[in-house]
């Protein structure tokens, strides 16, 4: 008999199948069958399972659902102990060896810990890493010390409280398993051991009827009735989010309209199986509770739809009235007044009460925070989107207001050229800029930035717009992104590895509010329908940003420009422009570079003919250090205009930054350092086209071949004459310098 049955219901997702499987494989602890139970799927799985794993097949027939796959599985078992494990999910290596070390004789139930994460495995490993890393400091240690004593003596203090004689064990059980988990979703039989002659004496079963709450029909029973329980915070369970929740949710994602009715209906079922006046029960009434006065009281309040007024709100009261006495006593002061309105069954007691909490909550924020950005969003919420929409008004972007560049910049000086002052212009620009021909400016995220959020006509952006901005009707948002695109993107994406794990959610909500995408050639077209999941009106017209290539005048910009960056009029100038990576980041949006370039290097074998313009991604928020490179390397990161910055280069390097793609235009040569490919096709976000045989210059591993390729310049451009052709046919075929004219007169020449 195997030691552990290990029960995998599988529905769909074979990638996240493969990923658990994988984990088992490189799992320490052997002495495991694996139950894997099949609700009607209709793939071939066999390919994905690893040699040397035992697995049983089962087969749901009539039944379907989580809940009759586990019931199923429990059946099928064989094991001493059962370990349910969801097939979106993994284990680390020692996950399950901890587990059963812990058995010390006769447990019931031994139960470890649950991490969450967006990320598969070695990203997670890799992100614990460097976690691990940043607390090795003393301070970090210090501050870690006191949490952890603060966690203890919440549980030491709960333990106190306990009546004499009550078993420990069990109620510990219950408190880190049932009180300890925030929420009625997170409070899972995920993560642990059960003895299997446990489930079978007591008839522990997963309600069938249920689809998303039927965890809490076999735990509260087994919290119930457990005697003997270890803890073995060590064990990690992996439960893992879908970042693309659009296309593949997880169970918890789904969209479904009869959730709210089965919540209530799995509370009134398991209130049938334990205690009534238990604690068990009494946990998951606070639960419940805190539903209500939380979730559900925000969307009485707030939502437009009206069921949370009515048929969920009367649903719910007589589950509220007949919770576990000691809820009322111990619920907080203001949640209480809440659930005592929803116990009278007055909703608009409870809009009232609900309206008192939140702003509260909004006024501590904004004085005891100093939280602007509540107020200003205050003002656009409940001011603002109230005011009409000034018909000849354009709000301007690019980059966060980082600058004044970009393909808005091109459009902006068209529209000013084809309709004079018909239009009044606002730039979002927090660099204190000035604007051209008298462009009005407000910093990003400031109140008048809201209002011109609020009451343009049209909204001209680069990037993604604010999350908290609501389109309105009549508005016309442009959104020209910022490049056509090597890395896979969005939905395009098997895993976003960056600080935003909501991206792909966030992005399918933004795309909707988009009337018009700008593309630069026939790829980008077919390529942003798919990764943005947009069906909306394309601009196919090449990239505004780029027109500056084809202007009559562009080498006597490019002279100009010399002079003003002080570039000496006898050396040739090398452009490095590396992206960044998804992988190196701060926290959300702030992302770090390594300059893998030795820059040293080139002064030393090239200075006396070049110097080296250095550009990083808008994103990077180091300043490279240029220390002892003066003369030889500028640093113009922070130069509004790229664009303007290819036309005094002679060279191009890069390495998987959408620059080359506008470079080519200009047909100079292009060299690509990418030195780190493998990890960046590989583990990041792989590519659209194939580098080895599509870009238009050769891969270059180290500085070495860097400078050796610029001092054979000429023989690389002969070599990659007809690769470079090609390449300007596909990318560049619609840039002719009329980009931005041809935007502005399809767009604003509508109303005039």
């Amino acid at each position: 008999m195997k030691k552990i049955s290990i029960i995998i219901p599988f529905w769909k997702y074979l990638n996240y199948l493969k990923e658990c499987f994988s984990s088992l494989k490189e799992s320490t602890f052997k002495d495991f069958e694996v139950i894997l139970v099949l609700d009607h799927v209709t793939e071939d799985i066999t390919s994905i399972i690893p040699e040397g794993i035992d697995v049983k097949f089962v087969n749901l027939n009539e039944k379907q659902g989580c809940a009759a796959a586990r019931n199923e599985g429990i059946k099928a078992a064989t094991g001493e102990f059962i370990y349910f494990l969801d097939s979106d999910d993994y284990v680390l290596d020692d996950t399950l060896e901890l587990l059963v070390n812990a058995i010390q004789g006769e447990e019931d139930i031994v139960y470890g810990t649950i991490k969450n994460t967006w990320n598969n495995k070695a990203n997670f490993l890799d992100k614990q890493t460097k976690q691990e890393e940043s607390n090795d400091s003393e301070d970090r240690e210090a501050e870690l010390e006191e949490k952890e004593n603060a966690r203890q003596e919440k549980i030491d203090n709960y333990v106190a409280s306990l009546p004499l004689g009550s078993n420990i064990e069990k109620e510990l059980a219950i408190y880190f398993l049932e009180r300890n988990r925030k929420g009625i979703r997170n409070f899972t039989v995920l993560g642990n051991l059960y003895r299997r002659s446990f489930i079978l004496e007591n008839d522990l079963k997963f309600h069938e009827e249920f689809r998303y709450y039927s965890d809490m029909t076999f735990m509260c029973p087994a919290l119930e009735n457990v005697h003997k329980a270890t803890r073995c915070k060590d064990s990690v369970y992996v439960k893992r989010k879908h970042n693309d929740p659009i296309n593949k949710p997880a169970l918890w994602q789904e969209d479904n309209e009869n959730r709210f009715e089965e919540r209530c209906k799995a509370i009134g079922y398991t209130r049938t199986l334990i205690d009534p006046q238990g604690t068990v029960r009494y946990f998951i009434d606070m639960k419940f509770a805190h539903f209500a006065t939380n979730t559900m009281a925000k969307k009485i309040r707030r939502s437009k739809d009206n069921k949370w007024r009515k048929e969920y709100f009367d649903t719910i009261v007589p589950y509220l009235m007949d919770s576990h006495p000691q809820v009322l006593d111990n619920i907080g002061s203001q949640n209480k007044k809440i659930l005592m309105a929803f116990m009278a069954g007055d909703v608009q007691k409870v809009q009232k009460a609900v309206r008192f909490k939140l702003g509260k909550k909004k006024l501590k924020s904004i004085f005891k925070n100093k939280n602007i950005n509540t107020l200003y969003k205050l003002a656009y919420y409940h001011v603002y989107l109230k005011k009409p929409i000034k018909e000849n008004v354009v709000l301007f972007e690019t980059f966060m207001a980082k600058n004044y560049s970009d393909s808005p910049k091109y459009i902006y000086e068209a529209l000013v050229k084809e309709y004079g002052d018909k239009f009044t212009c606002v730039w979002a620009i927090n660099n204190g800029a000035e604007i051209p021909y008298g462009a009005k400016t407000v910093k990003r995220f400031s109140f008048q930035y809201a209002y011109y959020l609020a009451v343009s006509k049209y909204l001209v952006f680069n990037v993604r717009q604010p999350l908290w901005f609501r389109k309105r009707e009549g508005q016309v948002f442009v959104e020209t992104w910022h490049g056509t695109p090597l890395k896979r993107l969005v939905f395009d994406q098997e895993e976003v590895t960056s600080a935003a794990p909501k991206y792909k959610q966030q992005f399918y909500r933004q795309r909707l509010e988009w009337d018009y995408l700008v593309s630069a050639n026939p790829f980008s077209t077919k390529t942003f329908r798919s990764c943005f999941m947009y069906d909306g009106p394309m601009l196919e017209y090449g990239y505004p940003r780029n027109d500056i290539m084809y202007y009559p005048n562009k080498d006597e910009i490019a002279l100009e420009l010399r002079k003003k960056l002080g570039i000496p009029a006898n050396k040739k100038t090398i452009l490095y422009a590396p992206t960044w990576r998804d992988d190196e980041s701060y926290g959300s949006g702030k992302y770090k570079f390594t300059l893998a370039l030795d820059l040293q290097l080139m002064k030393e074998e090239l200075g006396d003919e070049y110097v080296v313009l250095l550009r990083t991604h808008h994103y990077i928020a180091d300043n490279i250090d240029t220390t002892g490179l003066e003369g030889f390397v500028y640093n113009l990161s922070k130069y509004d205009d790229i664009s303007e910055i290819y036309l005094i280069s002679d060279i191009c390097i890069t390495d998987y930054s959408s620059v080359f793609f506008d470079y080519a235009n200009l047909k100079r040569p292009i060299l690509f350092y990418t030195y780190d490919i493998e990890k960046y096709k590989n583990q990041l976000r792989g590519f659209y086209i194939s580098m080895q045989d599509e870009v238009p210059g050769p891969l270059l591993m180290t500085s070495e071949e860097v400078v050796n390729a610029i001092l054979n310049i000429d023989q690389i451009k002969e070599q990659y004459a007809q690769r470079y052709e090609e390449f300007y046919n596909r990318f560049c075929s619609y840039d002719d310098g009329h980009a931005s004219e041809n935007i502005v007169k399809e767009v604003f020449g509508k109303n005039k």
